[in-house]
């Protein structure tokens, strides 16, 4: 089932990133990233035409609790959500504590690993502090990068689908999972 997600009163430290609540101060930032060509289609939305777009987006983050923005040399380059799973499609977790994330990063800062950083330092806090017993994670088969944060922060297949995005296109996808057993087994090996 979904566990219950509030975000607002945390932050969360990783070796370059603040990981921290959206604030209305962000929207600048945020239609930076979100307005460029490219980032937004590779998580099934359209780029932002405008700040006003930007700021009902932003409105939503920070109604909702549950997406972390994440702030390089004080300035918010990307967002992690933590989002709801589709429970129907996995009936076989009604008895687990779970939640799906998504994230997108701010092109200019592409393959310099910060996104593996921010994804490993959520799942730990999902894992030992909300107290979840699996996450979800999901890419389009086209998105070699976003295939690559969750190999590096140790999610395997679970299953092929398709999502209908943003943008009127059905785009095939992999949803990839990690238990809490398996992180803790993996630290373990470390």
């Amino acid at each position: 089932m979904n566990a219950a997600i509030d975000i607002s009163n945390t932050k969360l430290y990783t070796k370059r990133l603040i990981l921290r609540p959206w604030r209305e101060s962000d929207l600048d930032d945020f239609f930076e990233y979100a307005s460029v060509d490219g980032v937004g289609q590779m998580a099934g939305w359209s780029p932002h035409k405008n700040k006003e777009e930007s700021q009902e987006i932003l409105d939503h983050f920070i109604e909702r609790k549950r997406t972390f923005a994440l702030e390089y040399r004080g300035k918010a380059i990307g967002s992690l959500g933590i989002e709801e799973y589709d429970e129907s499609r996995f009936p076989e977790f009604s008895d687990k504590q779970v939640r799906e994330i998504g994230y997108v990063l701010s092109k200019g800062y592409w393959g310099q690993g910060l996104m593996p950083e921010a994804v490993s330092e959520v799942i730990r806090y999902l894992f030992e502090e909300v107290g979840l017993d699996v996450i979800l994670c999901a890419h389009f088969l086209s998105n070699k990068r976003s295939e690559r944060v969750q190999e590096k922060c140790g999610f395997h297949h679970y299953s092929y689908g398709s999502y209908e995005t943003k943008f009127g296109t059905v785009e095939d996808d992999e949803t990839n999972v990690l238990t809490r057993e398996e992180w803790l087994a993996e630290l373990k090996d470390i």
